[in-house]
């Protein structure tokens, strides 16, 4: 049986589980709400979504799309709501002794939405998708290790790795690793033929989406309403406006500094969960001046992030130290001096970079999250008493992540953080990785990373990723001046169980997870 610690799997969890914990993953076990009951129509407002956003797995970058694969796609593992893992269409999984080669059993009897069994050669092409030199998916880095992937009958998927991995079935949540079927050398994704809880039957990219239950998938307890609708409403004004008429059921991205009086409308619900999304601005290192570690410095400490927690964050956060592990991971730095606004440390740094003063343009837009234009207006007035010249570039909401993010040297964004460190560091901070928003290369950080994730003595694991966040916080291209919760609202006939904080709204498992009362 897989043995739980802390909210995660332990050691012998991760190397061995079986499915006697895969109900564990949407039943409420907060006892505030009531037996989750089926039918009616859900109707939910996004923060997010853009035109430009596709069905293809490996480009998904915003919470639109996350809620949307979950939905309509079906996963070989799941992060359920107290943060362990749990099986999904992996029955079960093992792996060798120095958890370098991992075998999955796959679940016999799910089918696609259009009636075709799930089968190995399916997951295999699946994971595929995302790998090789041609792939241009984001969860490229996260599968490199991945040298080899066969199987072995019709039901054992068998993945060998370059090295030791222990955190690799977590690795399988992830949310571009959803499981489409295999066509020709490939996958189909444009079709949206998934083998999830819910039917995709409309898609209108940065518009909205509908949805229809699966009549066959394989589970009973989840997929509680008929159909859902998921509007992508990125003007937080209007977003909230439809919650208070009524015209959707719940919201993400509350407003923070009306939440309070939000909540004091009747019926509404506003909901506020600490997890991993943390909100930062990216410094392009390959790109001067940010090419200098001490003017990347300077700009750390020129940000006062104390006041971005009270004026962006409402208090609904935490402050950040520049690296994207959060307080409640198994590896976070405890030891790591917190960064504070200190303007003379600044100056020190800029003339350690043969500066007297420092002139650069932040861009940003409400796109990267609520307030991120306030957020860079604050950061302005805290540099000027540091010589620094922050110009505030307003970009648009729609095609900021298409045409500003990675592409202007300095930009806002948020990141929703990952379940394990390894992850999350794979995903932003190696060397390469299509996400790697601050081009950031350190031959030191991409060695750790390589023999932590192999590592199986806690000890010694944790000693390294400690130095990778020293060497993310002091020496990265990322500024995170905080950690923001996951703030949503629902309407009265909204009601759903324990809560997921690995990524907002449930998880954005909301679709299967949530049901009217």
């Amino acid at each position: 049986m897989s043995i739980i610690k802390g909210g995660l799997l332990d050691r012998r969890g991760f190397l061995k589980t079986t499915a006697a914990g895969a109900a564990m993953a949407t039943l409420p076990l907060g006892g505030a709400a009531a037996a989750p009951k089926r039918g009616g129509h859900l109707r939910v407002a996004k923060g997010h979504g853009q035109t430009t956003d596709t069905l293809d797995p490996g480009q998904w970058e915003n919470g639109y799309m996350l809620a949307l694969g979950f939905g309509i796609h079906g996963f070989l593992t799941e992060v359920a709501p107290d943060g362990s893992l749990v099986p999904q269409l992996a029955e079960s999984w093992e792996a060798s002794a120095d958890a370098s080669v991992w075998r999955f059993k796959l679940r016999q009897g799910v089918t696609f939405h259009s009636g075709k069994p799930v089968t190995v050669e399916d997951v295999v092409a699946s994971i595929n998708h995302h790998r090789g030199e041609d792939s241009t998916s984001a969860a490229g880095p996260i599968v490199e290790p991945i040298q080899e992937i066969t199987t072995e009958g019709n039901d054992t998927i068998v993945f060998t790795l370059d090295g030791g991995n222990a955190d690799f079935p977590f690795i399988l949540s992830d949310y571009h690793l959803a499981i489409c079927k295999a066509e020709g050398e490939g996958i189909d994704w444009k079709s949206g033929d998934g083998c999830g809880s819910y039917i995709l039957k409309n898609f209108n990219p940065g518009v909205s989406s509908e949805f229809e239950r699966n009549p066959n998938h394989w589970r009973d307890d989840v997929a509680w309403v008929d159909s859902c609708e998921m509007l992508s409403i990125v003007d937080q004004n209007a977003r909230t406006t439809a919650l208070v008429s009524g015209d959707v059921h719940a919201i993400d991205r509350v407003d923070l500094k009306a939440a309070a009086l939000l909540g004091r409308k009747p019926g509404v619900t506003v909901e506020s969960l600490a997890g991993t999304q943390h909100y930062t601005f990216a410094m392009s290192t390959n790109q001067d001046p940010y090419t200098d570690n001490n003017v990347r410095q300077a700009l750390k400490y020129a940000i006062n992030r104390e006041e971005l927690v009270e004026k962006i964050l409402f208090g609904y956060g935490s402050v950040g130290n520049d690296h994207p592990i959060g307080e409640g991971q198994r590896f976070y730095n405890t030891e790591l001096e917190q960064k504070t606004y200190d303007p003379d440390k600044a100056k020190w740094y800029l003339k350690e970079a043969g500066m007297d003063s420092l002139s650069v343009a932040l861009h940003s837009s409400d796109a990267a999250f609520s307030g991120a234009v306030d957020a860079a207006t604050l950061y302005q007035n805290s540099a000027k008493d540091a010589g620094i010249d922050l110009k505030v570039v307003r970009e648009p909401k729609d095609g900021y992540w298409s045409d500003v993010w990675m592409k202007d040297p300095f930009t806002a964004v948020y990141w929703g953080g990952r379940p394990v460190e390894d992850q999350m560091f794979a995903t932003a901070y190696k060397c390469g990785a299509a996400w790697n928003d601050s081009f950031w290369c350190n031959e030191r950080f991409d060695e750790l990373m390589i023999k932590a994730r192999a590592e199986l003595d806690e000890d010694k694991r944790r000693e390294m990723y400690w130095e990778m966040q020293d060497l993310v916080a002091n020496k990265g291209g990322v500024c995170i001046p905080m950690f923001a919760n996951y703030v949503q609202a629902i309407g009265p006939d909204v009601a759903h169980g324990e809560m997921a904080s690995n990524w907002e709204m449930d998880g954005e498992r909301w679709m299967e997870r949530w049901w009217l009362a």
